[in-house]
């Protein structure tokens, strides 16, 4: 293996220095070994603040592997199992029709809850009880498992209130044990008191020719314009103190170790992994209309090679972080950054990286 510290220290270095990224963070594991932890530039550009290995990054979707990874320890403990039917263990959610809904279509994004209702609002989503009393009233879009639609918010309300239920915990407490299992505890968060020192997201400008673009109706169902993912949103102080397991605040070297312990079964029982990779729903996505393969919890692939790799899995976050793992290669990568671009490019140089020098 050649030095893949130096090498993705430069790679990191020069996004930086181009003037494309602020800052930073990239980690990666091979077969359970820490060999990247790569920081670069500032967190906070107003104060020159460094990024450090323990610096929180709110990157969005990148947070609904650690809420999915929860109901997996939950399965490993015996409190659910993926074909329990959420009402079993959430009553209410029964209505109109959803009785029959199960943990893995509530994981495979097949569930058929991907809308938030009409005229929701940021105080909405921070206030769990209205976005749980949402989830119940809602009405399927298609009959549940037999579609595939991102559920870009409600997933994290889904899953996080059927490991509430489940546990009978709170999802701040399951987390903080999920940190302690992987030996960085605090760093995955979902609500935080005290964002001072989370790294500042800034816009990257808007490509060339988007001016004036406007987004499919049934995506403004699910994230409406008031609720997409900008640095205005990752800055207000009502999002960050809530808790909405959609996304997360994390360090790269955290999710990365969380992703090795899917391989290594530090994390999850090692008969739990293949439910990681293991294709359980795919087509065309009814929400974003892109094709579409999820294991439960994790989108299989990558976002910039969809064919390849087909057993890769992971989750990647608006604004263009990814974090994953490759169980046929026993590595587990996590990139993190404060630029909210509308591509994964950052991420593909840096992961792969990662995996050339590895090979």
């Amino acid at each position: 293996m050649t030095d893949v510290q130096e090498i993705v220290a430069e790679r990191a270095a020069e996004l930086v220095r181009s003037g494309g990224e602020r800052g930073l963070q990239v980690a990666a594991y091979v077969d359970g070994r820490p060999v990247v932890d790569v920081v670069a530039g500032v967190a906070d550009p107003a104060t020159g603040r460094p990024v450090e290995p323990g610096t929180l990054f709110y990157n969005w979707s990148v947070g609904k592997g650690a809420t999915a990874t929860l109901v997996h320890r939950l399965v490993d403990a015996g409190v659910l199992g993926y074909d329990t039917r959420v009402s079993e263990v959430w009553p209410g959610f029964a209505a109109h029709g959803k009785d029959g809904i199960t943990v893995r279509q509530a994981l495979d994004h097949s569930a058929g809850v991907p809308g938030l209702p009409a005229g929701v609002s940021v105080d909405d989503v921070c206030d769990w009880t209205r976005m749980v009393t949402a989830l119940e009233e809602a009405e399927p879009w298609w009959e549940p498992g037999t579609a595939v639609g991102y559920h870009a918010y409600t997933f994290g309300f889904l899953n996080g209130e059927i490991a509430r239920r489940a546990s009978g915990r709170e999802l701040s407490d399951l987390l903080a044990d999920l940190t302690d299992a992987i030996g960085f505890p605090g760093e995955i968060r979902f609500g935080m008191a005290d964002a001072s020192g989370l790294a500042a997201p800034e816009d990257a400008p808007m490509p060339a020719g988007m001016e004036g673009f406007t987004l499919p109706e049934e995506m403004l169902r699910a994230v409406p314009m008031a609720l997409f993912p900008t640095a205005a949103l990752g800055k207000d102080p009502r999002i960050l103190a809530a808790d909405i397991p959609a996304g997360a605040k994390v360090t790269a070297r955290a999710l990365a170790r969380m992703y090795a312990g899917w391989l290594d079964g530090t994390v999850v029982s090692r008969e739990r992994t293949p439910a990681a990779y293991t294709e359980s729903s795919s087509g065309t996505d009814r929400v974003y209309g892109n094709p579409s393969r999820w294991g439960l919890g994790f989108a299989l692939g990558v976002p910039w090679d969809e064919q390849g790799s087909p057993r890769v899995f992971g989750m990647a976050g608006a604004g263009g972080s990814w974090a994953g793992a490759d169980p046929d290669r026993g590595i587990a990568v996590a990139v993190t950054k404060n630029v909210v671009s509308m591509d994964f490019e950052t991420a593909r140089v840096l992961v792969t990286a990662v995996l050339d020098a590895v090979r």
